[in-house]
């Protein structure tokens, strides 16, 4: 896992709202305050006791800084909790505390910059070292871009009849994940989601209902293996499938935008000449047709 983040110090000096004078001092509150919350937590979860905090006056109740922590662990809190939710599978391999903590240094050196909190966790997989908990959270962002992207008219096999495989392009659904992995992280999410409900099968953050907070049961092992996986979603439900490696490389390689023909070329380069690959890839378009998973390839203008 990454190394811990060491909190950093914030020093202010600020204008207060009665000696804002022009849009630069108001600019400056708003960018003072912003660090104020986003800077790290202290191990107890509280506000840094060096933040300076003379641009907010205290109450009958409260001190400044009271007052600004408050607003610093709403922003903490409702960050972890997008977290929490996206990735229940890492939560039960690494465990409560383990999870927490590299969520809290994650946060602290990608801190939320887009609209939506859909987005929070897409650099987490690669923030991670640990191989086997990198496999988990690819497989998990994946589920939310499934669940999110968008999905396209679907091509048919009679639409591609006549078609020259040398100069035709395909495109493959936004909604379509392709991942190549080292552990069965697709068994590993199916026997979780069995053992305990808080497992996301078709939730994100984009969803209008929250995925209930429960204590997640013990994690089944987590296997080794070797795994080209499909992540896709049909009628708002996320499904896995497991790829033949020859398959998941002329996907590849059609999103990658290759041609058909230059696309079969590249699953076929290793390939063993023991099977009847004009009818194993015939069969491979058939269903993946079928699955609505061919789309117009988006050609640039």
């Amino acid at each position: 896992m990454p190394k811990r983040s060491k909190p950093t110090a914030i020093s202010m000096s600020t204008p207060t709202p009665s000696q804002f004078r022009t849009n630069a001092d108001l600019r400056l509150l708003q960018r003072t305050m912003a660090a104020a919350l986003m800077q790290p937590l202290t191990r107890k979860d509280g506000l840094q006791a060096s933040t300076q905090v003379d641009f907010i006056t205290p109450n009958d109740r409260m001190s400044g800084f009271e007052r600004l922590e408050i607003y610093a662990l709403q922003y903490w809190f409702r960050l972890l909790d997008c977290l929490y939710d996206d990735y229940p599978a890492l939560r039960a391999l690494l465990g409560e505390r383990r999870f927490h903590r590299l969520c809290r240094d994650y946060l602290a050196q990608h801190p939320s910059t887009s609209w939506t909190l859909r987005n929070l966790g897409s650099a987490l997989p690669a923030f991670i070292t640990e191989m086997k908990a990198r496999d988990v959270a690819r497989v998990e962002w994946a589920q939310t871009l499934a669940f999110d992207e968008a999905l396209k008219k679907p091509l048919r096999i009679d639409d591609l009849l006549g078609s020259d495989p040398s100069t035709l392009h395909l495109g493959l659904q936004p909604c379509v994940v392709l991942l190549q992995i080292d552990h069965a992280v697709d068994h590993f999410i199916t026997a979780m989601k069995k053992a305990d409900a808080d497992v996301r099968g078709s939730a994100s953050q984009a969803m209008s209902e929250a995925p209930t907070r429960a204590r997640l049961a013990k994690a089944p092992k987590l296997k080794r293996e070797r795994v080209h996986l499909a992540v896709n979603r049909h009628d708002n439900i996320l499904y896995f499938k497991r790829l033949a490696p020859e398959a998941f490389a002329m996907l590849a390689a059609l999103r990658d935008g290759l041609t058909l023909a230059d696309a079969i070329e590249v699953a076929l380069a290793e390939a063993t000449p023991d099977t009847d690959w004009p009818a194993q890839i015939r069969d491979w378009f058939t269903e993946f047709s079928q699955l609505g998973w061919f789309t117009k390839f988006p050609h640039k203008t």
